[in-house]
Parts: structure tokens; sequence; C-alpha cells
């Protein structure tokens, strides 16, 4: 079972991993979980579910777990990611879950679980005592039982994003976009899309938890093609990829090529700074210097920060930050309680688009001022080990540990960390040049072995 439990979620394979029996044994242990600050809102937890097979069972029993346990449950049925977070926070709940297993195959299943606010339950604040309480059985029942109440915030949601569009202009052309649902929950934001005023181009927008068509995972190359093919193929503006639980998002330029998330990060703080000028905008440690650059000279305090969600919002919140992201292609707004909301990444896309008459690739083009590998996994006996080495070998560089090992040169840096999620050591490399930087992938791989097949 201790296996279910990671960083940021609880998550593995249905039935083997996770169960009815299991989610009813966490809603039970989630009364645990929630301190004086989550109950003074009161005792109701919002649930919702994505759209795998298994994803209505496993929600029914954890509601049982939840209000036997004394909660009371607001259930909204299917939603994504971010419409539970708006939920918690809309409604001033104490809590929430997230039936669901993001961008993980159709096999799996999991919950994403917050405290008031949209709040993170993670590694750091409850998942270990999640597991322990889950593990010894230690699940007291609430003499009175709470109750369950149906209803559905999409309507509240809709208004909310849509609030932060900028109209265009009248007789202006309308921006043609294709959307890759990927069959998850992405397809839900059709009718918010279509009232942006875009040409839609849908791509795979019926629910399917198999993922008929390809994995719900934009970070992986594959799983964009058809987007990108699609994106030239109707001479398109732009094109986005949600992954499973439409957390996260992916951009396509005008050319069908994929933008890194982490300049993406820059060019949306640009247009917010525009608005809120002296604001914090968090980004994590893997993204190009540009980014920090890039802020700083659109009048932002750049704030650099270790990988994962539940560090990313507790800095944004720490800092009154005005944006976030990361990239794996989370975007972190403080309008929307400092949680990841991939539609607003894109509305405020549209708002640059339609304001600027620039293209994406010209929007991002600024920031380009780097050549930098993606991220490579590599299967390593003794994690700590090796990075002392890279700690030896690169000596006289300027190093931190805020998440693994960086290592700083004038014009060139790497960080190698531990996964949070794989067991794996991950390396991001960025140089001046090209040249300089595939020297410097050779020497690494040369030091850190063969690169995995993932």
């Amino acid at each position: 079972m201790s296996g279910i439990f990671k960083a940021y979620d609880v998550r593995g394979i249905v039935p083997a991993e996770i169960n009815e029996e299991i989610a009813r044994r966490i809603g039970l242990a989630f009364q645990l979980v929630l301190d004086a600050d989550d109950r003074a809102l009161g005792n109701t937890v919002v649930v919702s579910r994505d759209m795998r097979s298994h994803s209505a069972p496993l929600a029914q029993a954890l509601i049982e777990g939840l209000t036997a346990g004394g909660l009371d449950v607001q259930d909204i049925g299917l939603a994504t990611t971010p419409m539970n977070y708006f939920a918690i926070g809309h409604t001033r709940a104490a809590g929430g879950v997230q039936v669901t297993a993001s961008h993980n195959p159709a096999q799996y299943n999991g919950f994403k679980l917050s405290r008031h606010g949209a709040r993170p339950v993670s590694g750091d604040h409850g998942i270990p005592l999640l597991e322990q309480k889950v593990a010894a059985g230690d699940l007291p029942r609430a003499e009175k039982p709470g109750t369950v109440s149906h209803g559905s915030v999409f309507e509240d949601y809709r208004s909310h994003v849509l609030s932060f569009l900028k109209e265009p202009e009248v007789g202006a052309r309308k921006l043609k976009v294709v959307v890759d649902a990927a069959n998850g929950m992405g397809t839900l934001y059709r009718p918010i899309l279509e009232a942006t005023g875009i040409e839609l181009t849908p791509l795979y927008f019926e629910l399917d938890g198999t993922f008929p068509n390809h994995e719900a995972n934009p970070l992986k190359e594959e799983n964009l093609r058809d987007l990108e093919a699609k994106v030239k193929e109707t001479g398109a503006d732009l094109g986005v990829a949600f992954d499973g639980d439409a957390d996260r998002a992916a951009f396509i330029d005008e050319h069908g090529e994929a933008v890194g998330s982490d300049l993406m990060v820059g060019v949306i703080a640009g247009e917010l700074l525009a608005r809120e000028p002296g604001k914090a905008i968090v980004y994590d440690l893997r993204s190009s210097r540009a980014v920090h650059e890039w802020i700083a000279e659109h009048g932002g305090i750049p704030v650099r920060e270790r990988v994962g969600h539940s560090f990313m919002k507790a800095t944004l919140r720490k800092r009154d930050g005005l944006f976030g992201g990361e990239l794996a292609g989370h975007y972190y707004f403080r309008d929307h309680y400092y949680a990841d909301c991939s539609l607003l990444a894109v509305i405020e896309v549209l708002n640059l688009l339609r304001t600027t008459g620039k293209p994406l690739s010209a929007l991002v083009a600024p920031l380009r001022r780097y050549a930098k590998s993606g991220e490579i996994n590599f299967e390593v006996a003794d994690k700590q080990a090796k990075m002392d080495e890279l700690a030896y070998r690169y000596a006289d560089a300027r190093i931190d540990y805020l998440d693994g090992i960086t290592i700083s040169y004038p014009t060139w840096w790497a960080n190698v960390r531990p996964s949070n999620t794989e067991p794996f050591l991950r390396l991001v490399l960025e140089a001046s040049t090209p040249e300089e930087l595939e020297r410097l992938k050779a020497e690494l791989i040369g030091m850190l072995g063969q690169p995995a097949e993932h």
C-alpha cells in the first residue's frame, strides 16, 4: 500500500494498488489531515472525479469514508482538477478531493487532496500522516455521519475564467485555435473556449478513460504530433494540449512547433506584469535563465523555487505573488486561489495574441536566448553519491542545493535532481550556444550513465 502515497498525491494501479476499500479508508482518514484553520471554515469537503471507468465507484467509496468520519460532502461530479480547486475556494470549503490519475495511463487512478483555499495536501503536509493512519487502521468513525449534497460549479467557474478575457477589437479577425483534450477532462472546457470568440478546432473531445488516441500527457512529444499536424493543416494561430485532468497545458505556435512551458511562463508573466508591475513571479529552477531575466525586465520580482506544486503554491502565497509556472506545464494564478489553472493560461495567451497582433512565435522569440536540453532521465543506484561526484567535479562553480544540485557558470548551468515520483535522476542543462550545449551534454552523460528510455 505504501507505494501509492506519492509526493503530491495518492496514485496507483486499479484494483491491485487502489480499490474501493482503499478509497473508503482514505476518506475516513481525511478528517485527520484537516487542521483548525480548515475546520474554521466548516465541515464540508468538495469531491469531484475524472472520466476513468473506475473513478465513479472510487469517488462513491471515498464519499462513504468522508461521511463516516463526520465530514459533509459537496459532490460536484465530473470536473477538471482546476474546477475542484476553484470549488474549494469559491464555496469556502474545508478541503477537497479530486479522483484522478492525471496524465497516467488508463489502468491508474488516485486522489489529489486539498485543504481550505485549495492548499495542497502533499508529502510535506498531510500525505505521510494519511499513509500512517490508513496503514495502522486508525480511522475513527463519527457518532453522527456527514451528509452529501450534489451540485455544479461549472457556471461560476465559467464566469470566473471569462472575467479575465479581453474582448477583441471590433472587426478583428477570429483567432483559429486547435485544442487537443486527449479524451480527458479538458473536454468540459469546450463551451468556455467557444465563448472566447475563437474559431475552435477540437481534437479528441470525447470523454474516454481508455485514451484511445494517445496518452493524455502533453510532456511527451509523441502525444503532440496530431495537434502539431492539425495546426499546420488548418493554418491555426495556436494549438493547446491538456493533460488527463486538465490541470496542465502545452502550447503549440502557428508553425506547429511546441513551445517550452518555461518560456510560456515568461510570456504570460509579461502580460500580467503589464497590469500589476512590481509583483513576484515564481518559476521552477529547471526554467531557462531567460525567464528570470524577462520577469525582471518587465518590472517583476523573479522568485526561483524547487519543483513541485506544493512548493510553488506555498511560495506564491508567501510572496503575495501574481503568477507562477513550471516546466511541466502547470500555471499558478493568485486569482485562482494560488492554484493551477490551465484554462486561465490559455485566456492570457489569447489576450496577448489579440492585443499585440503578433503570432505566438514572435512573442516567444525574445526569450529564446540560450540553447537548452529537455529533461533527461538516468537510472542511478546511489543518487546522492552521483550528486556528490558532480559537486566535486564542478567545485569551482556556483552550487546550490535548493532541489538536487544546481551547478552554475557564466555561460552554462545544469540541474540534477532526484525525481519525486519515479526512480530517476533528472538532468536539465542550458548553455549560451548549441555547440557548448552538446559538448556539456556529452560530458555530463559520461558521468551520469546512459539515459533511461522514458
